[in-house]
């Protein structure tokens, strides 16, 4: 015996999400602001490090311009070269040199260079040199010396001043600032990261935890009242988002509750209908032997009995089909459609109530369908037509009914009309509801209703094309145009005839 289904409330519900976990939107959240942390920290690295190395430059050209006066106030404008050693010395350069009117004139000298020192014009820098220096400095090498030429601030009226230091000094004390800069920007970047994560998580994520929870517990169980959302009373989106989660989900609940008790009176109408379906074919047999009386007022009531028990048991009978019938996935294979129709036709009765056939389809023209769900479609919409046509007042004309097929591309059209008077316009919008559908006081409305859901079953469709005081078209639409099939040989039964 397979195991029963478990009930909404033996269903495991979801845990709760956490406040963090892997894959999350927490996750992705705090991923992004490390990375965007790490990028704001990394773009304003450059530009201290190159502002840093331009001032101790800047610091150490005005050092040695100003050590550069010591010849300009010695009694004969000359210094030992011991003087100069210690004035260079002290300055933290190897030589400095100052150019006035186009002379270039070297004031305090070393002695001669190992290696040509690379320069570093502060007069005249571009943005990317000047975000690219501190890198050559950190990364040229060792023993390296660097040419240093900017304005003049003590020699107002020279040209430009130069100075030849090592990089050694500059390299160590960028190496320091670089790591106390990167502590500083650790510590900055993880307090400003911090406050924005748990500012979105805060206002963002958790929010949105709160929306999924209640959704994923919902769908568990609908009717657990603690699943709802509680609407958080916010204006933007994550407002509107609660606002309207909460309303679909009463609106769902409402239908729910209309669907079982539908379900529940659907059931107790089906036990109905089978007890009155008995009952009627109970007073159908007493009828019948009143028939058999010979009495004259038996025999003039007697018809109008008749038709009424008919009517009763055809609406019950209706009821009860359309109530259990739970259709089969069609299998469809080419059919031809001319004996199909005729098969349908007798089922309909349309030869005993005087209504004349007309099909302007080849014997051999066939359709793709179910062979007993198009006998059911066909049988219902000749039905249909007939009892239009029979229901015609001062109806002066034959009844007629034209069956046609034409090809559209890949589908197959069939156009069934009739010379009926139309299908009253009250009941147009409805017309392919269940119970719903029929504008006559003895029809269920169901004929219809079963025969469009027939044809969607097949990925096809079942509308009305045209009607009118003339009569109406109704277009029955099949995918698949299967060729003619080939001539049957004499005496031989297709599909729909069997």
């Amino acid at each position: 015996m397979a195991d029963a289904a478990p009930t909404p409330q033996e269903l495991p519900r979801p845990k709760r999400p956490r406040f963090f976990w892997p894959g999350g939107l927490s996750a992705r959240l705090l991923t992004l602001t490390i990375l965007f942390a790490v990028l704001a920290g990394a773009c304003a690295v450059p530009p201290a490090l190159a502002s840093f190395e331009a001032k101790w430059l800047l610091d150490r050209t005005r050092a040695g311009e100003l050590a550069s006066m010591a010849p300009d106030v010695a009694p004969d404008r000359k210094v030992s070269q011991q003087v100069a050693a210690q004035l260079l010395e002290g300055a933290g350069v190897v030589r400095v040199a100052i150019q006035t009117e186009g002379m270039r004139r070297l004031v305090l000298g070393g002695p001669m260079l190992k290696r040509a020192p690379y320069l570093v014009d502060l007069r005249a820098q571009d943005q990317l040199s000047w975000l690219a220096a501190p890198f050559q400095t950190l990364f040229g090498g060792e023993g390296r010396y660097v040419r240093v030429v900017a304005k003049p601030g003590i020699y107002r009226t020279a040209d430009f001043v130069e100075i030849v230091a090592p990089d050694a000094d500059l390299k160590r004390q960028l190496v320091s600032y670089l790591w106390k800069l990167l502590l500083v920007a650790a510590f900055l970047t993880t307090g400003v990261g911090a406050v924005v994560y748990l500012s979105l998580n805060l206002f963002l994520v958790r929010p949105m935890q709160r929306i999924t929870y209640a959704m994923e517990r919902f769908r568990a169980d609908p009717e657990d009242a603690e699943a709802r959302v509680q609407p958080s009373g916010r204006r933007d989106e994550i407002g509107r988002a609660e606002a309207e989660l909460d309303r679909m989900q009463a609106d769902l609940r409402a239908a729910l509750n209309s669907r079982a008790r539908l379900a529940a009176l659907g059931e107790a109408v089906a036990k109905i209908n089978h007890d009155l379906k008995n009952m009627l074919t109970s007073a159908q047999i007493a009828s019948e032997r009143l028939a058999a009386l010979k009495d004259p007022k038996v025999s003039q009531a007697l018809p109008r009995l008749e038709r009424a028990l008919d009517r009763a048991v055809k609406l019950a009978s209706g009821v009860l089909a359309y109530g259990k019938t739970q259709e089969a996935a069609p299998e469809p294979r080419p059919i031809r459609l001319a004996a199909a129709v005729e098969t349908a036709a007798e089922e309909a009765r349309l030869a005993e109530r005087h209504i004349v056939l007309a099909t302007r389809i080849g014997a051999n023209e066939q359709v793709s369908a179910d062979s007993d769900q198009l006998h059911r479609i066909l049988a219902n919409l000749l039905r249909n037509a007939r009892e239009a046509i029979e229901h015609q007042e001062d109806r002066t004309a034959p009844g007629r009914i034209e069956v046609g097929l034409t090809r559209l591309g890949e589908t197959s059209l069939v156009r069934i009309a009739d010379n009926g008077p139309g299908v009253p316009e009250r009941v147009r919008e409805r017309l392919f509801q269940p119970f719903a559908g029929s504008g006559r006081p003895d029809s269920a409305g169901l004929g219809l209703a079963i025969a469009r859901e027939l044809a969607q079953a097949h990925g096809g469709d079942l509308t009305l094309a045209a009607t009118g005081p003339d009569g109406s078209v109704f277009e029955l639409r099949l995918p698949g145009a299967p060729p003619p099939a080939a001539p049957r040989r004499k005496g031989a039964k297709s599909a729909a005839e069997q």
